[in-house]
């Protein structure tokens, strides 16, 4: 947990730096999506205004800040560590958390593109450069992107003590320009009262569909929750009156200028398309460039923010057997601050491609906001079932579902008529990484099924009469097994045909470990059980869902204790040498692949078959658990998850 989760001065700016990145640069693009090729009246701005003031109030202020925060596990938010609370409950629950979590990095793809080109966009503005070409933005907006995600490998620990001055300027910049506009048209006061909000829904040619624009004035809710573990809930309360003000402020400035210099007018797709944008339409000339610089800064710090929380939220699928392992670094030595090499690709990769492929920020609003509002649904049920553990009364927690699954479904049908617009495009992305994940945890499910357990006690009498016998050439001082036993008297049968029948393997002690991965964050513990003193130990390692199974230090920290408590007498082993722990270690890594012997139906064979050839791009098994690869040994063994029953062979007696 972060060392900032009391409210403090310095708390409340961390806050701002990395919380409300997401959220903070909306004003940039929001009233630009939906007043596109409308007629600009009073009834149109002031029921927006009135829609995304509510909106900013049930859905940001209420769900997440009131409510969702009170989810905290153990200090930590989001939606795999909301799952990791509720998980036990309900099977299925697992569900709506991969949904979410493949909507998040979907979203994770398309905010850095939308917020760096809305800002970039902005140099259309200025007089003497207002003839720049499309292209050229598009060339400078890969540059910045292309910077940031470079940067990555290095950690923020350095940078990150400018978010929160920058962010402060920035919301101190909307406020100021909001409040200098307010007066253009004090109209934009009816907004406060939902009853505008509401006719224009009614009453506006198609105006159902106007809440797929108004949506995308609230999608960094979710990376708010997200972050909880950086802040602690009341910084983020505290904080969110100052951003809900300025955000709100500046929205009715904006709305307040349409009204006076463009009422009555139609806001083309043309006058978009030259860089057309009520959010620099209030500034005045002479701040455009401060202005643009300002808003670009804004726009790196909430594509920074969205590219950790991806690192977090991929590292917590890895722990919870949500995602493939994949290679984690440690850029700084702040706790939490990760990098994965591999998803800083992807994401790199697909904001480039989203900025190539729709260009202009107006564009990417047709695709922005699809894939998140199916997480906020998904966040919807799994704190449903968190107010159940809670021993909420249940009129309450039907109240609740009521509201937002009305409010969250209704965004999702409005945002559908962005599909054929470029909607599609992070539909797929998203659904191709919530098949990712079902296809991690499907093929899980399948191989565990028919996972063999045998009873330990049975084979001990051999295992000690193996390690006593001289006759066989000594394998390693320590062997090392990683089993996947839950019961400590228990062992899979694949170990046993690895220690006693493939090879015999003799060792002075053999150590069985197992890891449980738990649904607290940071625990971080483990127990010995001697099942024979000095020849048999089982070591359980009890880890929370956010720490590294980096079992090499671990395990080696393990035998310094028991050395140390006398419990282990490496002496008789002649494997020390001092007060250094000197032995042979040597780990048995048991690596499956599909066998040909299996007879599967088409579906769980095509899961298999997709299984294993996203195993091929993972980290093997010892790295996945940080195992020095010197002293491990990879035994491959065939995984037959369903034997084939009817061979039809028949033997043929030849004539002599």
């Amino acid at each position: 947990m972060s060392k900032h989760t009391k409210v403090s001065a310095a708390g409340l700016l961390i806050a701002l730096g990395i919380i409300y990145g997401d959220i903070g640069t909306s004003p940039l693009y929001v009233l630009n999506a939906i007043i596109k090729e409308k007629v600009i009246t009073e009834n149109l701005v002031v029921g927006v205004l009135s829609l995304i003031i509510w909106t900013l109030t049930l859905q940001t202020t209420i769900k997440y800040v009131i409510l969702t925060l009170n989810a905290d596990n153990k200090g930590e938010g989001g939606i795999f560590s909301l799952f990791a609370l509720v998980r036990r409950r309900k099977k299925w629950l697992v569900i709506p958390a991969m949904i979410g979590g493949a909507a998040l990095l979907a979203d994770g793809m398309i905010t850095p593109a939308i917020s760096v080109t809305s800002a970039i966009e902005g140099l259309k503005q200025v007089p003497t450069i207002s003839d720049i070409s499309q292209d050229t933005i598009v060339y400078i907006v890969i540059g910045i992107l292309t910077a940031l995600f470079f940067l990555q490998q290095f950690g923020t620990a350095l940078i990150g003590k400018f978010f929160g001055p920058i962010m402060l300027v920035w919301f101190g910049m909307l406020a100021t320009l909001g409040v200098v506009h307010i007066a253009d048209d004090l109209a934009v006061f009816k907004a406060f009262n939902p009853y505008y909000g509401i006719k224009l829904l009614i009453t506006y040619p198609q105006g159902f569909y106007i809440l797929g624009g108004v949506f995308l004035c609230t999608t960094g809710a979710e990376a708010l929750y997200s972050d909880l573990g950086h802040c602690g809930k009341w910084n983020i309360r505290y904080s969110w009156i100052l951003v809900k003000a300025c955000l709100i402020l500046n929205y009715l400035g904006q709305g307040a200028w349409l009204l006076n210099h463009y009422s009555g007018k139609a806001i083309t797709a043309e006058m978009i398309e030259s860089g057309f944008n009520p959010f620099y339409g209030v500034m005045p000339g002479w701040f455009l460039y401060i202005g643009i610089i300002i808003a670009t800064s804004a726009a790196i710090i909430a594509s920074q923010a969205l590219i950790s929380g991806s690192f977090t939220l991929i590292s917590e699928a890895m722990r919870l057997n949500l995602w493939p392992k994949f290679k984690i670094n440690y850029p700084t030595e702040a706790r939490g601050q990760i990098y994965i090499p591999a998803i800083n690709t992807l994401l790199f990769v697909g904001c480039v491609g989203i900025v190539l492929h729709f260009e202009k920020a107006s564009n990417m609003e047709a695709a922005y906001g699809l894939a998140i509002t199916m997480c906020m649904i998904a966040t919807s049920i799994l704190f449903a079932n968190f107010l159940v553990l809670r021993r909420t009364r249940p009129i309450l927690i039907y109240l609740y579902l009521a509201i937002y699954l009305t409010i969250e479904i209704s965004f999702l049908m409005a945002n559908m008529d962005k599909f054929p617009h470029g909607g599609y495009v992070t539909l797929v992305i998203a659904g191709g990484l919530f098949f990712i994940m079902y296809n991690w945890f499907k093929a899980r499910k399948i191989k565990n099924r028919y996972v063999e357990f045998v009873k330990l006690e049975n084979y001990i009498p051999k295992l000690k009469a193996l390690s006593d016998n001289t006759a066989v050439n000594k394998y390693a001082t320590h062997l090392v097994y990683l089993t996947s036993a839950d019961n400590p008297k228990e062992i899979e049968h694949k170990i046993i045909y690895s220690l006693l029948y493939k090879k015999p393997k003799r060792a002075d002690i053999y150590w069985f470990l197992h890891v449980e991965t738990l649904d607290e964050p940071y625990t971080c513990e483990y127990t010995v059980d001697h099942i024979v003193p000095n020849d048999i130990i089982r070591v359980e390692f009890r880890l929370g869902f956010r720490v590294q199974p980096r079992l090499n230090l671990l395990f080696k920290k393990v035998v310094e204790e028991l050395v140390a408590n006398k419990e282990v007498d490496v002496d008789s082993l002649d494997c020390s040498v001092g007060e250094t722990v000197y032995g042979d270690f040597s780990f048995v890594v048991m690596e499956k692949y599909l066998s040909q012997d299996n007879e599967l139906p088409f579906w769980e064979k095509l899961m298999m078959k997709a299984h294993f050839m996203i195993k091929d791009y993972s980290l093997s098994e010892e790295k996945g658990f940080g195992l020095d690869s010197s002293n491990v040994v990879v035994e491959k063994f065939p995984l037959v998850v369903s034997t084939v029953s009817n061979l039809n062979l028949k033997r043929k007696i030849l004539n002599k």
